[in-house]
């Protein structure tokens, strides 16, 4: 339907899709990251008993929009030693691997870009452009503290998606599916049929999955932190040891850039989080617009609960942020190779001896 108004619209096949494919961009990803940038300050402000921004708009709910206005007027400042074509291309490439990973995650049965059937593979694959991203900046900035903060995060990103990916394939093995679409309508009903509590069947398996698929969730979440460089794993960016790590030498819309990526990236891990555990965008009472037969409501109440259950784990993001001291280097790469690697390994056998018999 959204196709066919653009292609009237226009004229163009080729720009009607070409705006579709812009759509989540403008409609959610911009306005997300305002919201979330203003929701941070917000949280730190009251853990550090304070009140966060409070004079640009009632509240300060204008801060973000009068910071992004500054980035714009901000001058492109590139040294005289730098990598010119891979200092400029670094950030776009970070963004694009960002922006991509929402063409598969479904905010509702109706709202979702490709229903592909490997979806979550998909997802791995196109955030390493992230990695080559960060890399690419680091190198181009010609700073050491740029080089050390890129190399600590390809380090710690290639690390952590290990454990992630096990987890991954535990919940591909139970349910024969790497749909993040069939993941969320497999849950559908209750949050009783969510995959935290052991799927929607039922059986003894059931009731034996839940302490595995309870590991599972937390394994997956500290290493989906550790991806997007959040506290207590955000050694790249260690403001105390390497002013800002990799993006140290950017500034105005290309610093801009690394933000609104950060910050798509923290909602994209916790959607994903969402999808497998908790029911994705189902909602865990059933739906108003069943009891009113009104069937059109039922698409508005899932994007509402997906987008509730994927701020919600942003939320615990930062919480962690301001709470937690940063780790270590080696206390770093420890907890995911002397622990999380170990647990997610047995934890997957596990659960696959449990759905085989």
């Amino acid at each position: 339907m959204i196709y066919d108004f653009l292609y009237n619209l226009t004229g163009s096949s080729v720009l009607a899709g070409f705006l579709i494919a812009l759509l989540p961009l403008f409609a959610f990803i911009l306005p997300f990251a305002l919201f979330a940038v203003l929701l941070e300050r917000k949280v730190a402000g009251h853990i550090q008993d304070r009140l966060g921004p409070m004079r640009v708009g009632y509240h300060g709910i204008l801060q973000t929009i009068a910071d992004i206005i500054k980035l714009v007027q901000k001058e492109d400042i590139i040294a005289k030693e730098n990598d010119k074509l891979f200092f400029n291309i670094a950030p776009v490439l970070t963004f694009v691997g960002s922006y991509a990973a929402f063409a598969v995650i479904p905010f509702s049965s109706i709202f979702l870009g490709a229903k592909i059937d490997l979806g979550i593979f998909y997802i791995i694959a196109v955030t390493g452009l992230v990695v080559a991203g960060i890399l690419m900046a680091g190198w181009a900035s010609n700073n050491k503290y740029s080089l050390l903060g890129a190399m600590r995060s390809a380090a710690q990103i290639i690390s952590y998606e290990i454990p992630t990916i096990l987890v991954v394939l535990s919940i591909v093995m139970m349910t024969g599916t790497m749909s993040l679409f069939d993941l969320s309508e497999n849950q559908t009903g209750y949050f009783w049929n969510w995959y935290i509590l052991g799927g929607p069947s039922m059986s003894l398996q059931k009731f034996l999955l839940i302490p595995f698929m309870l590991i599972g969730f937390l394994i997956i979440y500290i290493s989906t932190l550790a991806e997007v460089n959040r506290t207590p794993f955000d050694i790249p960016e260690a403001e105390s040891e390497l002013v800002s790590g990799y993006h140290t030498e950017y500034s105005g819309m290309k610093f801009a850039m690394f933000f609104l990526a950060e910050y798509a990236n923290m909602f994209a891990v916790s959607a994903i989080v969402a999808t497998m555990f908790f029911g994705g965008y189902q909602s865990p009472f059933g739906y108003l617009g069943n009891s009113l037969n009104m069937s059109w409501l039922i698409p508005l109440e899932q994007f509402f609960w997906f987008i509730f259950k994927g701020i919600f784990f942003v939320f615990v993001q930062m919480w962690l942020r301001w709470t937690l001291p940063r780790l270590r280097v080696d206390q770093l790469m420890a907890a995911s190779w002397k622990y999380l690697i170990p647990i997610a390994f047995v934890n997957l056998l596990i659960i696959g001896f449990i759905t085989l018999i």
